[in-house]
């Protein structure tokens, strides 16, 4: 036993993930207030177009949502292995291990959990973040992990994105991250633009702008396509390799870049073949209505008063008799 109860004294306690990620969270919290405030108001929208109403909000928030949400994500390319392997430097201690390798537009996440997470009188539970966007130097926060005495796989796995790495993949992965990133702003930007035009109702730029929101979402992905097909060192755990696939985030991309693409061709085509159904859909056909209803009432000559009935039904009888003197 030595005088630390056989633990270095160079290694700080483990830095664990956080239950959920906070920034998904305020994001996914907004959008469903939004949401919420519509379906109190949803009552108050009259005839059958109401329902065409709630679905069109629950679209467009859901394509801000995910356009918004998917700049801070951080599984655009995920990788997960078990193997036994070293724990710490100057070390012959072998540990059970799940490593994961997430990386996303703005850094690289390497998680370290063991099996079972007690082990070699610690507690292996670690999530160690590198960042690489605007403002941050990940060879600086590289150094860092050294200076803490991260665990050697974390280490090992996060060399591999340095810039001294003979790997080459740190300015595939940066470049293409900072352009999907940019692309998807936007995106962003574009969503918006297309909500006030549907709102105004400016049907036809509305799709327009619907359109060139999926073409820069496809184009993010294009991207980030871009630096996932570079050649890679093998990330190698004695006989367990650590191997990457596209995540979530990179499908929920592609899947929400369809759909507008799916919506912006539907409106145009709706458009120019069968308009009556867009304005069903858009519910103008029924504000169209009550637009000509009032209008025709206020051209619509008045009624007579209650008091001119009464004098013009006056009986003949009863009429007051005039004489007419000769002048």
């Amino acid at each position: 036993m030595t005088l630390w109860n056989g633990s270095f004294p160079f290694y700080p306690g483990a830095n664990a993930c956080f239950p959920f990620d906070t920034t998904r969270a305020v994001i996914v919290s907004i959008f469903l207030s939004i949401l919420a405030t519509f379906i109190i108001i949803l009552p108050g929208i009259r005839g059958r177009g109401r329902l065409f109403w709630f679905l069109r909000v629950v679209m467009g928030l859901f394509v801000g949502a995910v356009v918004l949400t998917i700049q801070f994500t951080r599984d655009w390319e995920t990788g997960w292995v078990t193997a036994n392997t070293s724990y710490k430097s100057f070390s012959c201690a072998l540990v059970n291990v799940d490593i994961g390798l997430h990386i996303g537009l703005e850094g690289v996440n390497v998680t370290l959990v063991g099996n079972p997470v007690n082990q070699v009188n610690e507690t292996i539970n670690y999530n160690e973040h590198f960042a690489w966007s605007f403002g941050a130097d990940y060879d600086h926060s590289y150094g860092e992990g050294l200076e803490r005495g991260l665990p050697s796989p974390i280490l090992y796995v996060a060399e591999k994105f340095t810039m001294q790495s003979p790997c080459g993949v740190h300015r595939q992965y940066r470049i293409s991250g900072h352009y999907a990133s940019l692309t998807l702003w936007m995106a962003f930007c574009t969503w918006l633009i297309s909500i006030l035009l549907f709102s105004m109702p400016i049907l036809l730029y509305g799709s327009y702008m619907l359109l060139l929101t999926a073409a820069l979402m496809l184009f993010s992905l294009l991207f980030f396509f871009t630096a996932r097909n570079t050649p890679k060192c093998p990330i190698q755990f004695r006989p367990a390799s650590l191997k990457t696939d596209y995540g979530g985030s990179f499908w929920l991309t592609l899947a929400t870049g369809l759909l507008c693409l799916l919506l912006g061709l539907g409106i145009i085509i709706l458009n120019s073949v069968q308009p009556e159904k867009l304005k069903l859909l858009f519910n103008l056909d029924e504000e169209k209505a009550e637009e000509e209803e009032e209008w025709d009432k206020s051209y619509l000559p008045a009624e007579p008063s209650s008091s001119a009935q009464d004098v013009l039904m006056v009986p003949l009888g009863e009429l007051c008799e005039v004489t007419a003197t000769r002048l």
